[in-house]
């Protein structure tokens, strides 16, 4: 079995008549629980950019080593973040370059929500045998 981790937020969206891209993608990303306040200084949020400009650009991916000079950030630091992004299965790590498993937005979306649909399937599924063992 799998393991995808799926957290999603109620996030009030940017209330700026006009909001940057820049808040629509921290507000896509926050709903996704792909970042919090515990990123202080946006670590996660810039990782995800940057692998979303090498798949804009075409590149094959981006290693640790290359993402942590080009945002200079540790490269603990990179790595901790690129595994909570494998464990969302939002980036795999395909010889020592990491890339994003989709390859727009739109279909980030709609990835996470075969996820939770499944995920919801799956839970009402036991929750009716259980009822039925319980003779609910």
């Amino acid at each position: 079995m799998a393991f995808v981790r799926i957290t999603i937020t109620h996030v009030s969206k940017p209330v700026a008549r006009e909001p940057s891209l820049n808040d629509e993608l921290q507000w896509l990303g926050a709903s996704l629980g792909f970042f919090n306040l515990r990123d202080k200084d946006k670590s996660l949020f810039r990782i995800f950019i940057a692998l979303l400009k090498a798949l804009k650009s075409g590149h094959s991916g981006l290693t640790s080593d290359e993402l942590a000079m080009q945002l200079q950030l540790s490269r603990a630091t990179i790595i901790h973040h690129l595994n909570k992004l494998m464990e969302a299965g939002l980036v795999s790590s395909v010889r020592t370059r990491y890339v994003l498993n989709v390859s727009t937005l739109e279909e980030l979306v709609e990835l996470t929500r075969r996820n939770v649909d499944r995920t919801f399937d799956d839970l009402k599924r036991v929750a009716h045998d259980i009822d039925r063992k319980m003779e609910l």
